[in-house]
């Protein structure tokens, strides 16, 4: 039927082209067709592309509220020893003595 891609990003099949460009509405996300043959691969990396690997010591960048907590993660807060997850663009991590799942974009080794 159709010729367009799926979202590289979230996966959605609702894409649309947009002149130039293939549009996502779910995410957002604008990707020409040759970035959609890239092969995404699954390495945790931080907000910079650094990989990451398990007990790394990694920085916060944003102050972040941890939901269902009064807790805020303060720009700055240093982590260390994380633990990868299943996810990659998700880590594993104690702060303050609570395990908490950091997503990495808000990460920096």
């Amino acid at each position: 039927m159709n010729n367009i891609p799926q979202c590289p990003k979230c996966g959605s099949e609702f894409t649309y082209f947009d002149g130039s460009v293939y549009v996502c509405p779910d995410c957002s996300h604008e990707f020409n067709a040759s970035e959609e043959a890239e092969v995404q691969d699954d390495v945790a990396r931080d907000s910079n592309g650094a990989e990451l690997f398990d007990g790394d010591a990694v920085t916060v960048i944003k102050d972040l509220k941890v939901k269902g907590s009064s807790m805020v993660i303060k720009r700055g807060t240093k982590v260390k020893s994380i633990r990868l997850t299943e996810n990659p663009e998700e880590v594993d991590c104690k702060i303050e003595g609570s395990s908490i799942v950091l997503k990495t974009c808000f990460l920096k080794k």
